[in-house]
């Protein structure tokens, strides 16, 4: 039997292209509050000097970030808290009109793909939710507790073209609508036919 091959993929990046904000800072506002987030960004501001210049990687400082606000948080009570924002959250900060175009596809019958750099803890759930492949970067686990570290890359630039094709047989799909709003997104947006850069903004 000749194999079926399916007609649309798409891929969305989440962050600026399907939110309105970044859900990192995001998501540790609604665990910590708006204190303990201003603290933090006072206490990880040399390190942010240092990314701005380049001197360190995305990778690395969003390691930082992840280590102060939430290094040695049982997975349990992390996730419990993700799934939250997930529900909650994580749904006002959606673009109506991105959702929009996220829905038509839907109901057209495609393979919808959420491409994140962001963590795929406070993702996967609204992703499950809505019936969605979830691609994000991932947290290191230690005796159930997160160490602050990634497992493996940083989802973003490259490492997003890199997941995609593990997850998906690209050849199966006869047309591919990449969505993004970054230089991040560029790389996987060059796996498009049909290209929406910025489309919401």
């Amino acid at each position: 039997m000749q194999k079926k091959t399916e007609t649309e993929l798409v891929l969305f990046d989440l962050d600026g292209t399907l939110t309105k904000k970044d859900t990192l800072i995001e998501v540790i506002r609604f665990i910590h509050g708006e204190y303990r987030l201003y603290i933090g960004a006072i206490v990880l501001s040399p390190f942010l000097m240092l990314y701005i210049f380049r001197i360190i990687s995305s990778s690395k400082m969003k390691e930082k970030v992840i280590t102060h606000f939430f290094g040695g948080m049982s997975i349990d009570a992390f996730q419990q808290k993700c799934n939250r924002f997930a529900e909650i959250r994580l749904p006002t900060l959606l673009r109506r009109n991105a959702i929009s175009h996220l829905n038509k596809a839907k109901e057209n019958g495609a393979k919808i793909i959420i491409v994140s750099a962001s963590v795929e803890n406070w993702i996967s759930h609204w992703c499950e939710s809505n019936d969605l492949v979830c691609i994000a970067t991932r947290l290191e686990i230690k005796n159930g507790r997160l160490t602050g570290k990634l497992v493996g890359k940083n989802c973003n630039g490259t490492e997003k073209v890199t997941r995609i094709k593990q997850a998906v047989n690209l050849s199966d799909y006869k047309t591919i609508l990449g969505y993004g709003n970054s230089k991040g997104d560029l790389p996987m947006l060059k796996l498009a036919t049909q290209v929406y850069y910025k489309a919401f903004q």
